[in-house]
């Protein structure tokens, strides 16, 4: 049995509240991971190209609407 059986087998295993905190907590844990990995491609300059590209397409006067 993987690792992720196993989660999941616990996990179908927590009570109504018990599935609600879990829920909270992995919420947290998965925006944390991703801020992480946001603010680690920005300073590895991963999104620099990106940035240039916004830049130039302000400075010409032709925002992309979000």
């Amino acid at each position: 049995m993987t690792i992720l059986e196993r989660i999941e087998q616990e996990i179908s295993r927590l009570s109504r509240s018990e599935r609600a905190q879990f829920r909270a907590w992995y919420s947290d844990f998965d925006a944390d991971a991703w801020d992480r990995q946001i603010e680690g491609d920005a300073h590895g300059g991963q999104l620099d190209a990106l940035a240039e590209l916004a830049l130039q397409s302000h400075r010409a006067g032709k925002p992309r609407p979000l």
